[in-house]
């Protein structure tokens, strides 16, 4: 069975997010290969999304490398999910399915019950599917996969400190759902609106410039780490 490049764009992507794959460092489609237990072509085709995303370049005789943004980069990240996160949320409250109200009403129910309990880090993954979730019931393709992409970046880029309340972070997507379920699309954008810049003040860069990750690049850079090939037996 034939991996879909896409499966091993996700496993490079997370790898590097994680930090697997350091800055800088080259991407031989050989080792990748070997690691993500797949032929060398799903790999190459990987490489050539992850570039278009950014996450990749293109190196005169060092061929594919991860990239390294700079701090300048990172701000403008940020910047422009200030602008575009509300505008999918108003969005999603005029073009939202019942499909979408199903999960959202139901990732509210389950973050909120977490983040009563305690369990933080359940958070994190039922946060970013919220945001995704959300994304997608705009309506809007473009819109959708750069809200996401933009979250895949910044999520690499960036780690979140400080003390917020994950019940009150919550409570704000609770709010967003109630808005775009009532088709209020002024009222979904003004909290998602705050709800970003909250999280945004909270963002800080995981690197400077020059600052290698080495620490985190050597873990298991030449193992095999098969792509999940499950969800394709379906």
């Amino acid at each position: 069975m034939r991996i879909p490049a896409h499966s091993v764009c996700t496993a490079i992507r997370d790898d590097i997010v994680s930090g697997v794959h350091e800055r800088g460092g080259r991407l031989t489609e050989e080792l990748l290969a070997r690691r993500y237990g797949v032929s060398r072509v799903p790999v190459r085709e990987a490489l050539r999304t992850l570039e278009a995303e950014g996450f990749v370049v293109t190196r005169r005789h060092a061929g594919a490398c991860v990239a390294e943004p700079t701090e300048q980069e990172g701000a403008d990240l940020l910047e422009m999910r200030l602008l575009l996160e509300p505008l999918g949320a108003l969005r999603a409250a005029q073009r939202r399915t019942e499909a979408h109200l199903k999960v959202l009403r139901g990732l509210v129910r389950l973050g909120q019950e977490r983040a009563r309990q305690g369990h933080s880090d359940d958070l994190r993954s039922l946060g970013g599917w919220f945001h995704e979730t959300l994304a997608q019931a705009s309506g809007s393709p473009a819109l959708t996969s750069t809200l996401i992409r933009l979250r895949h970046k910044i999520g690499w880029m960036y780690e979140v400190r400080g003390t917020r309340d994950p019940v009150e972070c919550w409570t704000e997507h609770g709010a967003i759902v109630d808005a775009v379920v009532r088709g209020d699309g002024e009222r979904a954008r003004a909290v998602m609106a705050l709800h970003t810049e909250r999280a945004t003040a909270a963002h800080r860069l995981r690197f400077t410039a020059g600052a290698e990750r080495a620490d985190r690049a050597e873990r298991v850079r030449n193992s095999q780490h098969p792509v999940n090939t499950a969800s394709l037996r379906h």
